[in-house]
């Protein structure tokens, strides 16, 4: 089982690293939401899940959960959220005022003609 969790972060990890570095801010969106699940997913199982084990100390039960892991990423879904709704009015923001939906804000042959004029002056 550890195998799979652990395959499931890397995934996860690499296809919003991969996605992030793209041009356009749409897929940097998605990389970010990726990497986000990544992370929760990663502190959730840090807390060592425990089936039918109440997450509150009872005296008459053998163990318990630890809750910390669970509102770690309860306050992490609530930010991640946030951050994603943010960056999702600046791309379209940045849509609307540039013309484009380029990282840098440029079109490619814009940015080609620029970069060739900096590297020739």
């Amino acid at each position: 089982m550890e195998l799979v969790i652990a395959l499931a972060i890397g995934v996860l990890t690499a296809g919003g690293v991969f996605l992030s570095l793209r041009g356009h801010t749409f897929p940097v969106v998605l990389g970010l939401t990726l990497l986000s699940y990544a992370v929760n997913l990663f502190l959730f199982v840090m807390g060592r899940l425990a089936i039918g084990l109440p997450p509150i100390l009872d005296p008459a039960a053998s163990g318990y959960t630890d809750p910390l892991p669970q509102a770690l990423v309860l306050t992490a879904i609530v930010i991640a959220f946030g951050m994603t709704a943010f960056v999702i009015v600046l791309a379209l923001r940045a849509k609307s005022e540039l013309g484009n939906d380029h990282v840098d804000g440029l079109h490619s042959e814009a940015a080609g003609q620029e970069r060739r004029e900096e590297g020739h002056a």
